[in-house]
């Protein structure tokens, strides 16, 4: 079973698959908390939905509370958070477990991805980002600490939209 059809809530709950949220096409998958140092990102992964909607490109934010307790808010309370400070537009999912035993279908098998520096694993920490081609191949890693204007995650999510992978 690819990603894409493993089962999981919007934000508001209902019950929808990784393949729904991404409409067929190329996605960014973002773990995402509203109280972490990293929480600025939210504007730029919003302004490379913006940017790259047109071409069937989605970012995806999948709220975590398992690194410091970082995202304990409500879907509701997440929902506006994102909203109202950031302005942001991307699907988002209900609040998921991206490590340990709790650990999501999803991130099961992005967590076999391994980074730039040939690392796969646990996640590390909020913001860290998956991109996957329309297909649902995990395709590219990028840490936390990769903003989304970094050139190596644009120029890779470019190439993923331009590649007919769309």
């Amino acid at each position: 079973m690819s990603i894409l059809d493993q089962p999981i809530n919007r934000l508001d709950g209902t019950p929808t698959t990784l393949g729904e949220i991404t409409g067929g096409g190329p996605a960014l998958l973002v773990n995402v908390a509203s109280k972490c140092g990293l929480t600025p990102q939210y504007a730029g992964l919003e302004a490379l939905q913006e940017e790259l909607a047109g071409s069937g490109f989605t970012v995806v934010g999948l709220p975590c509370n398992q690194f410091l307790g970082q995202e304990p808010g409500t879907s509701e309370e997440i929902a506006e958070f994102c909203s109202a400070t950031y302005g942001v537009t991307f699907p988002m999912t209900e609040k998921i477990e991206v490590n340990g035993e709790g650990r999501h279908p999803i991130y099961e098998e992005l967590v076999r991805t391994p980074d730039e520096e040939g690392e796969a694993g646990d996640v590390q920490w909020n913001f860290e980002k998956f991109l996957i081609a329309a297909d649902g191949t995990v395709v590219g890693r990028f840490r936390p600490r990769v903003e989304p204007d970094d050139p190596r995650l644009r120029d890779a999510v470019r190439a993923l939209a331009s590649s007919g992978r769309a």
